[in-house]
């Protein structure tokens, strides 16, 4: 079968064949509504690309991984949720109100976010919860197919794309108990300090929902309120409450008194929650170097080891003491990391799109800063993780030329398989070491053969 390599290339000789620019191929990208406001001007010129036999082993891969995941704490804590929690990095705080939300089943929503090395796909991080963002992938797909040349490329190798949008909207049915045709209040709720920047979008998803069964309407946390035994918005009782804000949240001077009235709502039983908070427990980076830890090998099923192996870096928790490298040998982390900077990243446990990140290889990382950082993080809430050095993907560029670009793959694993690829960029000559929310990414999409 075909595969991502020889699609891509296929792609380009088209285009090239046609003498088409990446201006060419975004001239059908709509200019206003979800997708325009998804990639606010700034789009990748051509979809990445995964054969069918490629994208059901990465499913397939992903599942074993998230369902090792989410057995860590009856595997490695007899079932203690607190206490997996606290080892995953929870502050107190935080731990309260997971606790105070927790499901019967941990949700099914994930997305992992990987590279695509010369040995294959690698998981760099696997977030799990309402939190995740680009269900807008599959919109994306669908506006990029208006252009001729594509949509005839696609349709002569059988490519096509998952609706993660409405998939998304059938999983927030599923998995709070309410009918298809109930029609439930839904507050979708953003964190009030970023709700002013990505309002609109959330106007155009809720706006989409309402279409799908969702009675969607986007807010902040501050906009809520708690009455007569039930959370409400503009006074109308919510149904559910799809949350957008993290747990983190609860760490800022307003959080527990914004965030807490919901929690107890919730544990009440007077508003559902999606996704509940503990979802995040296992978008932690601790949990990875749990799944990575040699010592841990014996409690996973052999399926489960062979997609660990497959595509997990070597990851471990920052702490003093000797640790197990990818060989077997035993060496002692501190003085490994200090002497093989340029092959690993520092990364915070928690913190999202790439705050506090610290790549060894960055130019702006001296050794020194590098041994300052790693002797602050020991102890703390860190891993330490193996490099993966990504294969740039060549797109067109404005004047036809070909750009190499560095991506991230958002890949979404559903009940019913793959779900779907949400791409963010930045150019190979950037100088950017890891991607970052905030830092101007270019935002793409996914066809997949089928």
């Amino acid at each position: 079968m075909t595969g991502r390599d020889a699609l891509t290339a296929e792609f380009l000789a088209e285009v090239a064949r046609h003498g088409l620019t990446g201006r060419d191929l975004l001239s059908v990208l709509p200019r206003t509504g979800m997708v325009a406001e998804a990639l606010s001007g700034r789009s990748l010129s051509r979809p990445l690309f995964l054969g069918q036999a490629e994208s059901e082993r990465l499913n397939s891969d992903l599942q074993h991984v998230r369902a090792a995941l989410v057995s860590l704490p009856d595997r490695l804590f007899g079932g203690d949720l607190a206490a997996f929690a606290r080892a995953a990095g929870l502050r107190e705080r935080q731990l309260a109100a997971v606790l105070g939300t927790r499901g019967a089943s941990v949700t099914q929503l994930a997305r992992a976010d990987m590279y695509t090395s010369q040995e294959g796909p690698r998981l760099l991080e696997l977030n799990m919860g309402s939190g995740v963002d680009g269900i807008e992938n599959g919109e994306i797909c669908r506006a990029m197919l208006r252009h001729p040349v594509l949509r005839e490329f696609a349709r002569a190798h059988r490519l096509g794309y998952v609706d993660t949008f409405g998939q998304h909207a059938g999983m927030i049915f599923d998995e709070t108990g309410f009918k298809r045709d109930s029609c439930p209040m839904v507050a979708v709720v953003d964190w009030p300090g970023h709700y002013q920047r990505i309002r609109t979008f959330l106007h155009e998803v809720t706006r989409r929902w309402r279409r799908r069964g969702l009675d969607a309407h986007a807010c902040h946390a501050g906009q809520l309120t708690v009455s007569n035994g039930r959370v409400r918005l503009r006074g109308r009782p919510v149904d559910i409450i799809f949350r957008i804000f993290l747990t983190e949240h609860m760490l800022e001077p307003d959080g527990p008194a914004l965030i807490q009235p919901l929690i107890d709502a919730t544990r009440r039983g007077q508003v559902a929650m999606f996704t509940p908070l503990d979802a995040e427990l296992y978008g932690s980076k601790i949990p990875l170097a749990m799944l990575s830890d040699h010592a841990n090998r014996p409690l996973f099923s052999a399926a489960e080891l062979a997609s660990i192996d497959r595509i997990l870096p070597w990851t471990r928790t920052v702490r003093p003491g000797p640790v197990t490298l990818e060989d077997g040998r035993s060496v002692d982390l501190f003085g490994y990391a200090v002497g093989h900077q340029h092959e690993l990243v520092l990364k915070p446990a928690l913190l999202h799109g790439g705050i506090g990140v610290v790549a060894g290889w960055d130019p702006g990382t001296s050794p020194q800063a590098w041994r300052d950082r790693l002797a602050s993080a020991m102890g703390g809430r860190y891993v330490l993780q193996r490099r993966v050095r990504p294969q740039p993907e060549l797109c067109p560029g404005e004047d036809g030329g070909l750009t190499g670009w560095v991506v991230t793959w958002g890949v979404f694993t559903f009940p019913d398989g793959y779900g779907g690829v949400l791409a963010r960029a930045f150019t190979a000559d950037s100088g950017l070491a890891v991607t970052k929310t905030g830092s101007g990414l270019t935002i793409g999409c996914c066809l997949v053969g089928g």
